[in-house]
C-alpha cells in the first residue's frame, strides 16, 4: 500500500539532521575560538604531553570554514582534545568554485597538573580585652 504521507516523514528528518549538523559546527567554533581546542600545524603541543593518538580527521566542503568547523568536529565527536599537524589545500575548478580540504591528527593530552594554591598562615585574633 503506498502512503502519501512518506515524503513528510523524511523532510523531517533531513531537517533535524540539518539541525544537528549545524549545532554541531557551532559548538566547533566556540570551543575553537575560545582556545579550549587547539588546532595547531605542528606534531605537538608546547608544554603539553599527548596521552593518545586517536587518528587522522578530516573535513571538505566549498566553504573553507564548514571545512574547518567539520573537521574539528569530527574531532570532537571521537573525544579528542586537540588537533596537531593540520594541513589545508584548496582545488580551484574550471568553474570557477573552490573546493576545501582539510586534515590533522586527532589527540588526547595529559591533563594539565592541578594548580597547587599556597596555604596563607591563619592569623588568630583575640577577642579578649
Amino acid at each position: 500500500m503506498l502512503s502519501l504521507f512518506t515524503g513528510s516523514d523524511k523532510k523531517i528528518r533531513e531537517r533535524h539532521e540539518e539541525l544537528k549538523k549545524g549545532a554541531r559546527l557551532k559548538n566547533a567554533k566556540e570551543l575553537f575560538f575560545s582556545g579550549k581546542f587547539p588546532v595547531v600545524t605542528t606534531p605537538g603541543l608546547e608544554g603539553r604531553k599527548i596521552r593518545r593518538v586517536l587518528g587522522l580527521v578530516s573535513g571538505r566542503g566549498f566553504d573553507s570554514e564548514c571545512a574547518f568547523y567539520g573537521l574539528t568536529a569530527s574531532a570532537l565527536d571521537i573525544g579528542a582534545d586537540a588537533i596537531i599537524g593540520y594541513q589545508e589545500n584548496v582545488a580551484f575548478h574550471p568553474d570557477g568554485s573552490r573546493y576545501f580540504s582539510c586534515y590533522g591528527t586527532a589527540v588526547i593530552l595529559e591533563k594539565l597538573p592541578a594548580a597547587k594554591t599556597e596555604a596563607k598562615p591563619q592569623t588568630v585574633k583575640s577577642f579578649m580585652h
